[in-house]
């Protein structure tokens, strides 16, 4: 455009001196030099008429415009600069990202599981989740959960299925990582991780065999005080509180609104309708705290009673003549009971040891003794406020 305007201007200029040379003898009409100088005039009145069509093809932004150009480019530069500089989380080494992950909740971890694939592995990982399982559920789910839980999942034929009923925070979670029909399928949970485990846990889909103290006392059912049955139980996360279901004479009987310190992990492996071959009978002495089985009859399933070894009545009690750790005859007390009370004492056999009673006084069967400080200090804790007949 700068050389278009040069150009016209040095033909104004030319065509002035022509026209100051002849101003004596004025050109003809359409003689050659009229039609020379009013061929400019004719130029710069269609020049005019159409700037807007060359403005459309001859246009050159303004200095503010270039400036404006200038700085856009410049900010751009600038912020793509500092997202070069930016620290991203998955730049860590997998040391510290998992101190990181460790300090998250479960929900925050199923939630990081989803951004991408390469947090999917480190939120997926057994380290993570078993640390998860061990500091919520430690407590109240041991070795018969976790072999019940391996053979549901090899017995069973398809996914197994969650209850619609069922619902909570980790329940959208878990519709993600547990359907086969998902997009997103390389998110898909695979149903022997301890993650799975965890989920199936906290939706309340799986029902793990545990032990429950003071079974429906709630009830009114005073004379379970002290005692530990197993049963069947469920999580429910909107009451943070479970449901636990009892076998007793070919039918279920349904508690709710158990307690996290009523629940704890099976003691033993022995199931619950079958005699503990006991271990500890040539050990035991006045003074230690037990549990042993008890049952009201032979279609009822065992449940575990505390009770404390005492000295045989034959004895004075005086720790420097006592015998009883040496005889066969063994002495334990239930304290909860009042002293006239039928249940308040019964003496067993050390070599001999198997199933004892009446259908009247119950059935008396193997013994565990408490060497674990907490587990006698639960008892203590569970103590009535009263003494039971």
């Amino acid at each position: 455009m700068l050389l278009f305007l040069v150009s016209c201007l040095s033909f104004l200029l030319v065509s002035q001196s022509i026209i100051l040379k002849q101003k004596n003898a004025p050109p003809k009409f359409n003689s050659r030099m009229w039609v020379f100088l009013k061929s400019p005039h004719r130029f710069f009145i269609l020049l005019s008429r159409k700037r807007k069509i060359l403005n459309r093809f001859f246009f050159f932004p303004s200095i503010n415009k270039i400036q404006t150009i200038n700085t856009t480019t410049n900010e751009e530069r600038e912020e793509e600069e500092a997202h070069r500089d930016e620290f991203s989380l998955l730049d860590l080494p997998d040391l510290p990202l998992d101190a990181i992950l460790e300090k998250l909740s479960p929900f925050e971890l199923c939630s990081m599981a989803r951004v991408c694939t390469s947090l999917k592995r480190s939120c997926t990982s057994e380290y993570l989740w078993q640390k998860q399982m061990k500091k919520k559920w430690g407590d109240v789910i041991g070795d018969v959960a976790h072999n019940e839980w391996r053979s549901q999942l090899m017995t069973a034929s398809k996914r197994p299925h969650f209850s619609p009923k069922r619902s909570g925070k980790f329940q959208l979670f878990l519709d993600f990582f547990m359907d086969k029909k998902s997009d997103s399928r390389k998110y898909l949970l695979q149903e022997n991780s301890v993650m799975s485990f965890y989920l199936a846990l906290e939706t309340g889909k799986f029902w793990f065999p545990a032990q429950v103290f003071n079974r429906q006392v709630q009830n009114g059912h005073v004379g379970f005080m002290l005692s530990c049955y197993d049963a069947q139980l469920c999580y429910d996360s909107t009451t943070d509180n479970f449901i636990a279901r009892y076998r007793a004479q070919g039918r279920s009987m349904i508690e709710e609104g158990i307690e996290w310190d009523r629940i704890r992990a099976p003691s033993v492996n022995t199931p619950p309708n079958s005699l503990h071959i006991s271990d500890c009978l040539d050990q035991i002495k006045p003074g230690d705290h037990i549990e042993i089985q008890w049952r009201k009859n032979k279609e009822f399933p065992f449940g575990w009673w505390y009770g404390v070894v005492e000295h045989l009545e034959s004895c004075n009690g005086n720790e420097f003549n006592c015998h009883c750790h040496i005889t066969d005859s063994v002495s334990l007390e239930f304290k909860q009971y009042s002293p006239a009370s039928r249940w308040r004492r019964t003496v067993i056999s050390r070599k001999d040891h198997t199933v004892i009673g009446n259908e009247i006084d119950g059935f008396y069967g193997g013994i565990r003794k408490l060497c674990n400080k907490q587990e006698i200090a639960k008892w203590k804790d569970l103590w009535p406020n009263c003494t039971l007949e």
